[in-house]
């Protein structure tokens, strides 16, 4: 019997000894067998490779395979060498191999021993590779990972907007596109780029029966991951799982403190050198190591059926890329949890770094960050919010029998029909024309520039609602949202239309009921610490704060400048009456002891001899902020000229990492010349008027300083004229 004449089921047996197909696999192969172009949606371990791998060894010639990662193509060549006696029944072409390699791989492939050729798109894009493949006879060319193509996708590769272009100049072969996370707004944008508007398409459900998802708060470092250690010791440590990180000075520290805790945890990111990292792969494939601590440059196609838990430490810039991270988990189909540690400050970080991007790019990224957001926040069932994301209408609560935080330990439900008669008349008196923060923004009684030029404030809606708070009209959104009563049209950046179900239902209301969405504490600075062992002496304290006000009355400086708070509580536990001592004090540099310094040093020395104070005798131990290496090259650079976006990279961190960094210097006594990073955003007059703010405010806090311009200069722009104005002013 010819190969090619085999049915798909007897070469399942003898090419991988499975009985039979899982879900769709048999229709999809099939097809594709029939010379039909497919398009593939199935949620993560339902068995996508197995949808080109079979065919590929069934056909005449050499399937390509487009993949985006380095990793997953390794990963996927050993998996079908082990089904195999040839080494050279698949091969994958990418940077990682030398010259020899190259020349190897071609040789297999034109020889006709090689099935299956897994190439990156970067390297698909070089001429010398489409010479190449013009010279072999193509089986098909299946897209993996396809949602990298769409820019609403949650890992957009601009490399994959070419694959048509490139695809056609090797003639008319069947393809493939496959993903496992795309919303309708996605799959049509894979289908109009990749010109498969006529291919068939085979759509999983998105359920995965066997995860469990669960929201934790998220408070500082050391309690968050105190919270994991706790978690993975109390579910044994033979199980394994992945925790991912946004950054990768993250990975590093959460991977350290994990290990000093007796959890064996491995770093995997970007920063590493290409040994490292595959070193670190296998030693969690062979599960030498049970924990990897990862960015999400991990993961994307590795085969381990048994990871029992995925830990998101931040959270993640899409419910894309949330729900696939989240599903590799229980590929093998049992119990797995997945857990996000949840902190709405992390929100502002992910928005803040889309600040330099093009508008269109931040629309985009901001939708699908507040999408993320009202998952973490919602007290509806995850699963069914999950499944409404992706597009699965109709999902019943009562079929997650519990497997989600919110089902197994439900809030008190209230009645909310008066309020979803309020939104769904609302959204229709609006024509479907905005989202669901400018309708809160209208029950609130909010002045924002959408309510004053559409002159909303005229509505009879205005304020009616300011008592139930903004989280609450955002919740009512939801629900009418999960009810499918409006409709989210994203491609609009999220305007919220009624539907015809949503017009029904206002015709004739039905009772509603709905649980409040959790209100998360923020932490604004996670990695703060301030490790004071005593209380301080309220009486010095006192004396210093009056002090302080009295000095900033005499400089006309606001007291924050002179001194913070944090400073005074240090002064009333140490004493200090030297200048040297005031130096080791808390936020006191040596210009700023200099400057302010004498008359709090009188104060203190007067109230110890008249109250007998016995003060510490370690105060000549100096603790003025540690210049380490990294700290002398971001000066180095800062003088330089640097821009910050381009220090921050090269440092592998983010940019609220980095700013961090420089208040902590600047807080400390360091000045720096940071002029040059705001005159490229704003004007001498605007920054002029920003500093003057600060000088006659009594407080730093930004919020306060973002509302006072109402909102014409944004929190990063204001945080590094506040950064600026202490550097200059106060050091």
């Amino acid at each position: 019997m010819e190969i090619e004449l085999m049915k798909p089921r007897d070469a399942l047996k003898q090419y991988f000894g499975f009985d039979a197909f899982k879900g769709l696999q048999e229709d999809i192969i099939t097809n594709l067998l029939d010379g039909g172009d497919c398009f593939v949606i199935m949620p993560t371990g339902a068995g996508k490779s197995l949808c080109y791998q079979l065919p590929a060894l069934m056909m005449e010639g050499t399937a390509i395979i487009i993949s985006p990662l380095i990793a997953l193509m390794k990963n996927q060549v050993d998996q079908i060498r082990g089904f195999n006696e040839s080494e050279s029944v698949a091969h994958f072409l990418n940077s990682s191999l030398g010259k020899a390699e190259i020349m190897k791989v071609k040789e297999d492939i034109m020889s006709k021993q090689t099935k299956m050729l897994y190439i990156a798109p970067e390297t698909l894009k070089k001429e010398e590779t489409i010479d190449f493949l013009k010279q072999i006879h193509v089986s098909f060319i299946a897209v993996d990972e396809a949602h990298c193509i769409s820019e609403w996708g949650h890992d957009f590769r601009p490399e994959y907007r070419r694959i048509k272009v490139i695809v056609k100049e090797l003639g008319n072969v069947p393809m493939m596109a496959l993903t496992a996370t795309a919303t309708p707004k996605v799959q049509a944008d894979i289908q109009k780029n990749l010109h498969m508007m006529e291919a068939k398409l085979f759509k999983s459900s998105f359920n995965r029966h066997n995860l469990y998802y669960e929201i934790r708060p998220k408070t500082n470092k050391e309690q968050t991951v105190k919270n994991i250690v706790s978690y993975i010791k109390s579910k044994g440590s033979h199980r394994s799982g992945i925790i991912y990180c946004l950054s990768r000075k993250k990975v590093e520290e959460v991977a350290e403190i994990l290990n000093v805790n007796g959890v064996k945890a491995i770093p995997y990111h970007a920063g590493l050198d290409a040994k490292t990292r595959a070193r670190h792969q296998d030693m969690f494939l062979n599960e030498d190591a049970k924990v990897v601590v990862a960015t999400i440059a991990f993961g994307m196609g590795i085969d381990k059926p048994d990871v029992r838990f995925v830990i998101h430490y931040d959270i993640p810039k899409s419910l894309e890329g949330y729900y696939q991270e989240t599903g590799r988990a229980g590929r093998d189909g049992i119990e797995s949890d997945c857990l996000l540690y949840y902190n709405p400050s992390d929100v502002d970080k992910l928005v803040s770094f889309m600040k330099d991007k093009p508008v269109a790019e931040q629309e985009i990224g901001g939708l699908l960050i507040h999408e993320t957001q009202s998952y973490a926040e919602s007290s509806s069932c995850r699963r069914k919010m999950l499944l409404h994301y992706f597009g699965e209408e109709g999902f019943d609560p009562e079929n997650c029998n519990k497997t989600c935080d919110n089902c197994r330990h439900p809030k008190k439900l209230e009645d909310v029909t008066t309020e979803i008669e309020m939104m769904l008349s609302l959204a229709q008196e609006l024509e479907g024309k905005f989202t669901i923060q400018h309708l809160a923004d209208v029950f609130m009684g909010k002045k924002t520039q959408q309510t004053d030029m559409h002159q909303h404030f005229l509505l009879d809606e205005f304020a009616k609602g300011k008592d139930r708070g903004e989280n609450f009209w955002k919740s009512i959104g939801r629900v009418c949202m999960l009810n499918v009563y409006v409709s989210k049209d994203i491609e609009n950046y999220g305007i919220l239309k009624i539907t015809p179900k949503g017009e029904l239902w206002l015709a004739k209301p039905q009772k509603e009921v709905m649980a409040l969405d959790s209100e998360f504490e923020r932490f604004a600075d996670e990695d703060a610490t301030i490790d004071v062992e005593s209380s301080c002496d309220e009486q010095l304290f006192a004396i210093l704060k009056d002090l302080v006000k009295i000095v900033a009355k005499d400089k006309k400086l606001p007291p924050y400048v002179i001194f913070a708070d944090p400073s005074l509580e240090d002064m009333a536990i140490k004493y200090p009456i030297t200048m040297e001592e005031l130096m080791t004090i808390q936020g006191v540099s040596t210009g700023k002891a200099t400057k302010y310094g004498q008359p709090f040093l009188t104060a203190i020395e007067k109230y110890v001899e008249e109250n007998d104070i016995e003060r510490p005798q370690d105060m000549i131990v100096k603790s003025v902020v540690n210049k380490s290496g990294a700290k002398v090259a971001l000066i180095q650079n800062i003088d330089k000229k640097q821009s910050l976006a381009d220090i921050a990279r090269g440092r592998g961190m983010s940019m609220d990492e980095m700013i961090k960094e420089i208040e902590g210097l600047v807080y400390s006594g360091t000045k720096l010349n940071l002029r040059y990073a705001i005159d490229g955003i704003l004007d001498k007059d605007q920054q002029s008027e920003i500093f003057d703010y600060f000088k006659q405010s009594q407080t730093d806090d930004l919020e306060v300083a973002v509302k006072y311009f109402d909102l014409d200069y944004n929190h990063e722009e204001m945080r590094l004229m506040r950064t600026i104005f202490m550097s200059e002013v106060a050091n």
